[in-house]
């Protein structure tokens, strides 16, 4: 399942969406999914049609320990980074292979992985430059705003840092 995850996530972020660097090399992202996969509570919901992998998603809730926050570029509201590992869910990835684009099928395996989630709410971070805007205007539409940015990584790039609260709309 590992090599299907990096493929898929090469194949959008590197070719489709020509998001280059580092940061968005396979070893990279294989680094990034050790890690996130390691937490208690990560899960992921990976979409077939028929024998072809079309698309995946996975996520990790926030521990009292996480880094999350410490890279955001402005604050926020005393008390609204404060985690329990039941607080909040980190969508940590979602990615649709180009076939499969505009079909719903991001929403449908968004909401899957959703579903019996227990967290009060989803955040996320999305590079604003990926399909010119359009993918952060697709969490919106999904009900996520956002709420400033972050760089993670000294080779990422600023990301837009969204949250959906409720989990579930």
């Amino acid at each position: 399942m590992r090599r299907t995850l990096v493929d898929i996530h090469v194949e959008v972020r590197r070719r489709d969406f020509g998001l280059t660097g580092p940061f968005y090399a396979a070893e990279r992202f294989d680094e990034r999914l050790s890690g996130h996969s390691s937490q208690p509570g990560w899960e992921t919901v990976v979409a077939y049609d028929g024998p072809e992998p079309a698309g995946f998603a996975y996520a990790t809730p926030l521990g009292t320990g996480t880094r999350w926050w410490t890279a955001m570029t402005t604050p926020l509201p005393d008390g609204y980074t404060t985690e329990t590992g039941k607080r909040t869910l980190a969508l940590n990835e979602i990615v649709v292979r180009r076939p499969w684009r505009g079909t719903g099928l991001a929403r449908r395996i968004h909401e899957e992985l959703l579903a019996g989630r227990t967290e009060e709410r989803v955040t996320l971070l999305v590079n604003p430059k990926a399909g010119d805007g359009k993918v952060q205007a697709v969490y919106e539409r999904w009900g996520y705003e956002k709420i400033g940015e972050q760089q993670p990584f000294a080779d990422s790039p600023v990301f837009a840092a969204m949250m959906r609260a409720p989990l579930h709309r």
